[in-house]
């Protein structure tokens, strides 16, 4: 990846980044006192700030090239997993100290919400409150979204890329439980394969329900799952390697409960078939609620291929000639290119849902979405990254 250099108050980005002019963008400096709104309510005090920053930049060290991604420790540059509880820790305390020396010297709406504290976009609710939509409104985003977003094909597809992840990093311990896990993980494919295996181009269009025999077994049921869903949560539950899985594994089990009595079987007959596949969609449309992690991780496959966590380290309003504008950002440990695109990619996706759930609630008012980061010792800089204004800011005491 080339690196980013200075040019006349343009910034070279490599691929696929866009060069914009820092100056013309609205932004907010995070060791700067812009007027944008009220003060934050019940700020930190400044001896606090003295404090904390010299621990702020030791940690910084410590962690360098290290961030969080779906709830675990992954170096960047590799994309290795660290299982360290000490540095877990260390994480932790790096991201909040860092978000709250950002809000001590950042101005914000006083009437609209700011979080100050690492957290999940994991809920349609918690994307609702970002954006104080009302609660008419929120009717309408679920009734919008749900239909879409649990079609036969999303859910099953959702489905298996947790399984396959899951199998893939099985695939390199082989210990104990590991091994039956494996084997679970290998039939809960192979039901899924059953649930969705129709090749529109044969003639099975044409196949009837064949008749009923009273030696022959009968017809699988989503609650077949279900149930090899709950001994795989208790083969790993006690490995905290797995355990983003394992909570991944109890969020879909709320879809899975809705469903247990709808029928997955091949030889029911086609027409029964379509009829039984829309009967997923129809109950989780009707069951899966504004704050289901369930529904929420249906809508993230749904808009990105993909069921990880949507992390954010910060999230505030400000106001500025007039337009609002809602700042999503993380605290880093480093500004290298790789964690620059790393973090890029993370906010994309925490605007772009942002967008989606701002557009199905038909608010009235104009929205500016931007995502910011902030790293100890980096420059001012600013990006546009798929469409999204993102600023890099240095952390400093004023």
């Amino acid at each position: 990846m080339k690196a980013f250099k200075q040019v006349h108050h343009h910034y070279p980005v490599p691929s696929p980044l866009r060069v914009i002019n820092f100056t013309r963008v609205v932004h907010i400096d995070a060791t700067s006192d812009h007027l944008l709104a009220e003060p934050l309510l019940n700020p930190i005090s400044s001896e606090w700030c003295v404090r904390a920053f010299p621990k702020l930049i030791k940690l910084t060290h410590l962690l360098k090239g290290l961030d969080l991604i779906s709830g675990r420790l992954v170096n960047v540059h590799n994309k290795c997993v660290v299982d360290d509880e000490f540095l877990m820790l260390s994480m932790r305390t790096f991201k909040s100290t860092g978000a709250s020396l950002v809000i001590q010297n950042t101005r914000t709406c006083v009437n609209k919400p700011v979080y100050k504290e690492p957290f999940s976009v994991n809920s349609l609710k918690k994307i609702c409150d970002m954006l104080t939509v009302s609660a008419q409104s929120r009717k309408l985003v679920r009734l919008a979204i749900c239909p879409q977003v649990t079609q036969h094909q999303i859910w099953t597809a959702a489905l298996m890329e947790i399984l396959n992840k899951l199998g893939n990093e099985m695939s390199v311990k082989n210990y104990g439980c590991i091994n039956m896990g494996q084997q679970i993980v290998v039939n809960c494919l192979r039901f899924l394969d059953d649930a969705v295996s129709y090749d529109p181009d044969s003639t099975s269009w044409m196949r009837v329900a064949p008749k009923k025999d009273a030696d022959s077994s009968p017809p699988a049921k989503w609650a077949d799952l279900l149930e090899m869903f709950n001994d795989l949560i208790k083969c790993l539950k006690n490995d905290h390697g797995f355990l983003f899985y394992v909570v991944k594994l109890e969020i879909m089990k709320e879809g899975l409960s809705q469903i247990k009595d709808v029928l997955v079987d091949k030889n029911i007959g086609y027409k029964e078939g379509l009829h039984q596949k829309s009967l997923v969609q129809k109950k989780l449309t009707k069951s899966l609620g504004h704050s289901s992690q369930c529904l929420f991780t249906l809508l993230t496959y749904y808009l990105y291929g993909s069921v990880g966590d949507i992390e954010v380290d910060i999230c505030y309003w400000f106001s500025e000639g007039g337009k609002l504008y809602l700042c999503v950002g993380k605290i880093v440990t480093s500004d290298d290119d790789k964690m620059l695109l790393h973090v890029f990619k993370q906010l994309d996706r925490a605007l772009r849902v942002i967008k989606f759930v701002h557009e199905m609630a038909e608010m009235k008012e104009h929205l500016e979405l931007q995502g910011h980061l902030w790293c100890v010792g980096s420059k001012n800089r600013s990006f546009v990254y798929r469409g999204h204004n993102i600023f890099v800011h240095g952390i400093g005491l004023q």
